[in-house]
């Protein structure tokens, strides 16, 4: 007979067999979750077709929307048609489609009693926190991109790439005015970031997936015709509606900046207080009844 020698685990592998799941392992679970939802899917399906037959629309118009920003330009530079998509999708759009994943994304866990499931697979409170609050962020950076290429897209294949007439009156070349197109589009970002983390407090705090989505809709409405109210303007600085309003400054013939930051520092601090928020309550809260 043979004798068969085991040898002991050495330390490293010892490591490797107790080592418990990460941050990583579950940031990758809710990126396949989402991933497998039809809504996700849905969503980003849309963004990127439902533009293409909007254009179409307001170009067909004999009568332009000449009572919102760009209105009155898109039948002359395909530049306007995005602007004035970007000014509308501004109003109910984008806090929309920032709340449809990350109003639900902790709500949904409570819809189906699966929080302790989750919690018995070695992951803390704040890894789950953090890799739901990572993949809503990053699928509504990723809807925004699609719906924002699509838009741009559409509107230099229907109407064309003509010079675009700036804010002042003057004359923005088609190359240039690409970049402050696309720019504009991009300082949709932190503000939508802001509203994502908003949807993400409430579906913390109500447990409630159709609030949590629908509630940032219903708050931005509010936070727009608070913006309208003249002598307030203190007040509007503060909201998180007026950033997207910042890229109007890009546009003029002396461009200005300080929207901008204005606006960047106002949706960092709505994105630090929700999050803040939202984190204390998942950490405090009793789940042990599902």
């Amino acid at each position: 007979m043979t004798a068969t020698t085991v040898r002991p685990a050495t330390p490293a592998a010892a490591t490797r067999t107790s080592r418990r799941p990460g941050l990583g392992a579950a940031l990758r679970w809710e990126i396949v979750k989402l991933a497998a939802q039809v809504r996700s899917k849905a969503l980003l399906t849309a963004a990127l077709i439902v533009p293409v037959p909007v254009v179409a629309v307001l170009n067909g118009q004999e009568q332009p929307p000449s009572d919102t920003i760009y209105g009155r330009l898109i039948h002359l530079s395909g530049y306007a048609m995005p602007l004035l998509m970007l000014a509308w999708a501004a109003q109910w759009v984008l806090p929309l489609l920032a709340a449809v994943v990350a109003g639900d994304i902790f709500a949904n866990e409570d819809q189906h009693g699966t929080w302790k499931t989750i919690l018995t697979r070695s992951v803390s409170r704040s890894q789950i926190f953090w890799a739901k609050t990572l993949t809503a962020l990053a699928y509504n950076l990723l809807l925004l991109t699609v719906f924002a290429a699509s838009t741009i897209v559409a509107g230099l294949l229907i109407i064309g790439h003509q010079p675009l007439t700036g804010l002042s009156g003057q004359t923005i070349a088609s190359g240039h005015a690409l970049r402050l197109v696309v720019l504009a589009w991009a300082t949709a970002i932190p503000p939508v970031i802001g509203f994502t983390a908003l949807a993400l407090l409430l579906s913390v705090r109500t447990r409630n997936p159709a609030f949590g989505i629908a509630a940032p809709v219903v708050i931005g409405f509010a936070m727009q015709l608070l913006g309208s109210v003249t002598g307030l303007d203190l007040t509007r600085k503060f909201l998180l509606t007026t950033p997207f309003e910042a890229w109007h400054g890009l546009f003029a013939q002396h461009p200005f900046t300080g929207p901008l930051l204005t606006g960047l520092a106002v949706s960092a601090g709505w994105t630090v207080i929700c999050l803040g928020s939202a984190y204390i309550l998942l950490r405090r809260r009793d789940i042990t009844g599902g």
